[in-house]
């Protein structure tokens, strides 16, 4: 069997490059249009789950206006040195524009120390340079910023629409595929979009999407396991976390540990912070327990008797 070993990830091949193709957030698109229109637009935070859309937006934006824009990965350059050299040096020079973008991507990774020097660089450079921050925890980002921008959600999109999208890529890649299947997929990856496209590439066969029955099995665990978490009574929380994690026989943790980590701000609002401490410690102790469940089931227990607005 021959998988689909193209080098171009389906993530940027299809990714949108207009308002018409990009997927949801219709209570977005009149505003962005609007900018698109006045080829100006304010500095902007856009926030919201991973893969959800994000930087598919911002690079909409610096695409479709007359501008020279600047892209950084805040997840891999998050220090003050590439604000202060990079960040820097790209505003403050003569571009072949008037008007200049610079997109933060994962901004939430950038020290506290260098969004302080970002701010000023952004008041500084304001007349010409306009800042397009990213990121899935807006907690992260410090007031001064968030002052200093335009904050919008970015929502994901609903099932159905990421399933037609999946269905709109494989009929372009020629792949014959089962609704149920593809079906499979969005549930199993949802909300993250990028995830979902990524899982279907790898799993192409010979011109045939061929799903991993099992994968699915194990997501939808965790979608399960999530519903559970954000239950209001503690005792059955419990009890129904521990059936659950015996049913599916989960023995490998690590997507666990993820997954907690990705949906902190569902269940951890008001002491995010805390929830990641927690998860960071057993996720370090998971590789030096004997008994893997016990020391997951501790975790949860953990977490969901933090403090919260929820108690």
């Amino acid at each position: 069997m021959e998988k689909n070993l193209s080098n171009t990830l389906w993530v940027e091949k299809y990714r949108p490059n207009n308002l018409d193709t990009y997927i949801g957030n219709e209570h977005l698109k009149d505003k962005v249009s609007a900018y698109l229109e006045s080829g100006d637009l304010p500095h902007l935070l856009l926030y919201g789950k991973a893969g959800t859309g994000k930087t598919t937006l911002a690079k909409i934006l610096v695409k479709n206006i007359e501008c020279d824009y600047l892209y950084i990965n805040a997840s891999d350059e998050n220090n003050v040195e590439t604000v202060r050299t990079k960040v820097k040096n790209f505003a403050s020079t003569m571009g072949f524009k008037d008007y200049k973008i610079i997109i933060l991507d994962e901004c939430d990774y950038i020290t506290p120390n260098a969004q302080a020097a970002l701010r000023n660089l952004m008041e500084t450079f304001s007349k010409h340079c306009r800042f397009i921050l990213t990121c899935n925890f807006v907690e992260r980002i410090i007031d001064p910023i968030q002052s200093r921008c335009q904050s919008f959600q970015v929502i994901p999109p609903s099932k159905k629409e990421v399933a037609l999208h999946i269905h709109n890529i494989l009929k372009e890649e020629g792949i014959a595929s089962k609704m149920d299947d593809v079906a499979g997929l969005v549930n199993a990856g949802y909300p993250d979009i990028r995830r979902v496209i990524n899982s279907c590439q790898r799993q192409c066969v010979d011109g045939l999407l061929v799903v991993d029955k099992q994968s699915l099995v194990e997501s939808d665990y965790k979608m399960k396991l999530m519903e559970i978490i954000k239950k209001e009574n503690k005792k059955d929380a419990f009890k129904g976390v521990r059936k659950l994690l015996a049913d599916s026989q989960v023995t490998d943790f690590a997507e666990l540990y993820k997954l907690m980590y990705d949906e902190v701000d569902s269940y951890g609002t008001g002491h995010i912070a805390e929830c990641i401490l927690i998860i960071a410690k057993y996720q370090l102790s998971d590789s030096q327990v004997v008994d893997k469940e016990i020391n997951a089931m501790a975790m949860i227990c953990l977490l969901y008797t933090s403090p919260s607005p929820r108690d």
